[in-house]
């Protein structure tokens, strides 16, 4: 089969110009029982979020589904999923699956926090073990509780860094 010719030059480029965002940039916000947690970015046109948190030994977050695809990539400590027999620990990279429920848990026998950076795609939805909602997020929301905790808590932080 003979490939066509294209020169590189005439296909054109993306209108949109390269982003930067130092993590150091932002400030660590208190969202309850200990957990910490960093905006870093929230993309309009399509419906991603970027967010790292830091979870204390012992923390076990209720049960939630992702209405899409999400990946975390553990930058320190130990983490998993009650449904899972892994345990993350740094350098590991988690794939979950679009419509996959789980409850996060960090052992309490762990020697530090475990920070994940995770990049989520659409929306999550909190249930009880009788399924019934109590809770549903998406980049915006958790934009706005960052921004509105950081008030709260006397810290400066630059939304224009965040939104894509």
């Amino acid at each position: 089969m003979d490939l066509p010719e294209v020169n590189i030059n005439s296909i054109p480029e993306s209108p949109l110009a390269a982003g930067h965002l130092n993590h150091n940039d932002l400030p660590w916000v208190d969202q309850g029982m200990g957990i910490d947690f960093k905006m870093l970015r929230v993309c309009d046109k399509t419906g991603s979020w970027i967010t790292m948190n830091r979870f204390p030994p012992g923390t076990l977050l209720p049960k939630h589904r992702h209405s899409g695809a999400v990946t975390a990539f553990t930058l320190q400590g130990r983490w998993g999923y009650l449904e899972n027999d892994f345990l993350a620990t740094s350098g590991s990279v988690i794939r979950e699956p679009a419509n996959s429920a789980h409850t996060l848990m960090v052992p309490e026998t762990s020697e530090e926090p475990a920070v994940v950076f995770f990049c989520i795609e659409g929306s999550l939805t909190n249930f009880s073990d009788e399924g019934a909602i109590w809770g549903i997020a998406d980049g915006h929301s958790q934009l706005a509780d960052y921004l509105r905790l950081a008030e709260e808590q006397e810290l400066t932080v630059d939304a224009s860094l965040i939104l894509a």
